[in-house]
């Protein structure tokens, strides 16, 4: 795990103070005078002056960073650049390069797990896609922990094998809902999951989701499990609400059965099975954690 913050201090900031070093000393500034201008010592001014200091070629070449050492080289020359504005100025460029830039490019570099998100992002920014989709990854790995932690998990998953989903807040299709691959399934007694959360591998729990949504509740993560009469009543004897949907219906089961009132934060769908389709129960929950702790509280 590399910081982007380490990529300024390692990469752009050895780069940019030699760069600025080098158009203070060609103002006539001596070493001294440079050394006190950047905040650094002498020492280190002499390693800039020869080149003792690796640089990264992009920083060096980028036409931002070339026109921000002009600016500041000429301020603080001429005295009408203070350093805490040279500060501001650098902090203001850098800021600018970490959201979707050069920066955050050099920091995809030295940390390639990155470059699995498409698109720009600011990885400062609280409301990125990337933490919201990393937060969805994280609630779907506690409902896994939790569930297949639990004693007796593994006589709730149904013959098709149990999923537990989440969705992003504004999911359109599958490839917004995170879920385990290839489902989890009961082998000789023991719940075994596959791999670690992905988005985009659930057709059957995250279309049973999407479709709720559809019906304007608000849930955003769900799990399936085996369905008999007992299951959906230990739910209902809980406080939970549960609502039937017949899976034969002509079109759009789940929404029919959920179209029209009000449903609490969690809820229990559930399914008495037709041709050639198995019972199902279905626990929908505000996120996958708390839809795991559901199922474990009331039935493990």
């Amino acid at each position: 795990m590399k910081f982007i913050e380490e990529v300024v201090v390692e990469e752009f900031l050895p780069t940019f103070r030699s760069m600025l070093a080098s158009e203070l000393r060609e103002r006539g500034f001596t070493q001294h005078e440079v050394a006190g201008a950047l905040g650094i010592s002498q020492s280190a001014v002499s390693k800039y002056a020869h080149g003792s200091v690796a640089q990264r070629q992009e920083v060096l070449d980028d036409e931002r960073v070339l026109d921000l050492v002009e600016r500041v080289a000429d301020g603080l020359a001429a005295g009408d650049v203070s350093s805490v504005q040279a500060l501001v100025e650098t902090e203001v460029l850098i800021r600018q390069l970490e959201d979707g830039d050069l920066l955050a490019a050099l920091h995809e570099e030295s940390m390639p797990e990155l470059a699995d998100y498409e698109g720009d992002f600011n990885i400062h920014d609280p409301e990125s896609s990337l933490r919201t989709t990393e937060r969805v990854l994280s609630s779907v790995r506690r409902g896994v922990r939790t569930l297949t932690s639990a004693s007796g998990f593994a006589n709730l998953i149904p013959n098709v094998g149990s999923n537990i989903a989440e969705c992003l807040p504004d999911a359109q299709g599958i490839e917004d809902v995170a879920a385990v691959p290839g489902r989890i399934f009961d082998v000789k007694g023991r719940a075994t999951v596959p791999s670690d959360p992905e988005f985009g591998v659930s057709e059957h729990v995250a279309g049973v989701l999407l479709a709720a949504r559809e019906a304007d509740t608000d849930v955003r993560a769900a799990v399936n499990l085996r369905y008999d009469a007992d299951v959906v009543q230990r739910f209902a004897d809980a406080g939970y609400e549960t609502v039937e949907f017949d899976p034969e219906a002509p079109t759009d089961p789940i929404v029919a059965a959920l179209e029209g009132a009000d449903h609490a934060e969690t809820f229990v769908l559930y399914q008495t099975g037709g041709y050639g389709i198995e019972a199902i129960t279905y626990v929908l929950a505000p996120d996958a954690a708390t839809a795991a702790s559901v199922v474990r509280e009331v039935l493990l």
